[in-house]
């Protein structure tokens, strides 16, 4: 059981490294492509503050290395870091003699490089990981199944023998039971630390596409526009051409600015998770023809922040889940907000399911919903009859604060 929790604890700082890792990356990348054509030298500071937070926690992930590792993986995560480190040494000693082509050069090439490698080793450690994990998790399923053959072949027995020997066995077992409630404890917290790490990633891409990439599509399309304009004949082959990569670029950019909104709605963050359902439920409609609707009962609170969207989370899982499974031709997401508690349903009207009859173990998009409902301190629950639709509803405590804000917005309101 050491190793487990020392492996549980290893994954753990492992994310922190591919955080860091990820830190590092987009700060090298704001370096080889500053949008404000700063020098080098500008971001050293920043840099160096980073590569220390990632040399710290690599060295503290190595001194809780799993003995199960390979030396040589350690050695080459070390050997990596090692190179790393004086690639970018050597980047701002060329960045200092004045030769930004140089620096930039050797930035983009052999120090992204290097950091691409640290990232495909520390995601490999990670999963071998997981490996471990599911064999230990394996193993003590394995002594539980043991376990049970054997209170099954005591009951065989006389009643003495069998009194005896189940008073024995819960004895014997109460410490393997709490160190079994301890791992389940633990997994919930990595789950919850990977479903955050997943969000912060979600919305960092989601950014990068909106900020950096939005902008350059639009300066390309403008750009196109004028060009388009000015000395180009009305009959000419070439503003043919033109008006057809405008509008090649115009459509890359709405399918873009889709694609950011569903990794991260901002309508979340501005207007809260009412506003940010109903935009979905008009979005999930376009796209896949069902008839939705959006219903909201009692006085609604503005909700933001993670539980805005955990919940959200949720409810998209439940509607993708009803486009591919549920055969429906309608739906309906109803928010039902009173005192100190909101509940969202989502249902559907289509073949449903027996409970009895479905067999297998429960998909990933089950487990996540459930995994995100204890994240908002709430309850999951499904019900489902065939022929006639499946509800999936989310209850979740109001936070005192979105509760106090909102009566303040109304009082504001009030003339």
């Amino acid at each position: 059981n050491q190793s487990i929790d020392q492996n549980r604890h290893d994954s753990l700082l492992l994310l922190q490294v591919q955080n860091d890792l990820n830190a590092v990356g987009l700060r090298l990348r704001d370096m080889i492509q500053d949008p404000q054509n700063r020098r080098i030298l500008e971001f050293r500071p920043e840099f160096e503050r980073l590569r220390a937070d990632l040399e710290e926690s690599i060295r503290e992930e190595a001194r809780l290395a799993p003995v199960t590792r390979r030396a040589e993986r350690q050695a080459e995560l070390l050997s990596l870091l090692r190179e790393f480190r004086a690639t970018s040494d050597l980047v701002f000693e060329e960045a200092s003699r004045g030769n930004e082509a140089a620096a930039a050069s050797l930035a983009a090439t052999r120090l992204s490089a290097q950091q691409s490698a640290l990232g495909d080793l520390v995601l490999h450690l990670l999963e071998r990981n997981n490996e471990a994990e599911e064999r230990a998790d394996q193993k003590v399923a394995e002594i539980y199944e043991a376990g049970g053959r054997n209170i099954y072949a005591f009951q065989a027995g006389c009643m003495v023998t069998i009194l005896i020997t189940s008073l024995y066995l819960i004895y014997s077992n109460r410490g393997m039971f709490e160190k079994i409630e301890s791992l389940s404890k633990q997994r919930r917290v990595l789950a919850a630390r990977l479903i955050t790490v997943q969000e912060e990633v979600l919305r960092s891409v989601s950014r990068e596409l909106h900020d950096e990439f939005g902008q350059i599509l639009t300066a390309v399309s403008a750009m196109l526009s004028r060009a388009e304009r000015k000395g180009v004949p009305p009959d000419s082959p070439l503003r043919t051409e033109l008006s057809e990569i405008r509008e090649i670029t115009h459509s890359t950019l709405e399918k873009m600015r889709s694609l950011s909104q569903m990794l991260h709605p901002s309508v979340i963050d501005d207007y809260g998770l009412e506003k940010g359902i109903q935009w979905y439920v008009r979005v999930f409609e376009r796209q896949t023809g069902i008839e939705t609707t959006a219903k909201t009962t009692g006085v609604p609170v503005r909700i933001t922040g993670p539980p805005a969207i955990h919940a959200f989370r949720i409810v998209q899982e439940a509607l993708n889940n009803a486009a591919k499974h549920s055969k429906t031709t309608r739906a309906q997401v109803e928010m039902i907000f009173s005192t100190n508690d909101l509940t969202v349903k989502v249902q559907d009207f289509g073949k449903g399911f027996s409970a009895t009859k479905k067999s297998g173990k429960p998909g990933l998009g089950f487990v996540a919903m459930r995994e995100r409902a204890e994240l908002l301190g709430g309850t999951l629950d499904i019900k489902s009859i065939p022929d006639e639709g499946t509800t999936i509803s989310v209850s979740m405590p109001l936070q005192q604060e979105d509760l106090i804000l909102e009566e303040s917005m109304r009082e504001v309101a009030i003339p």
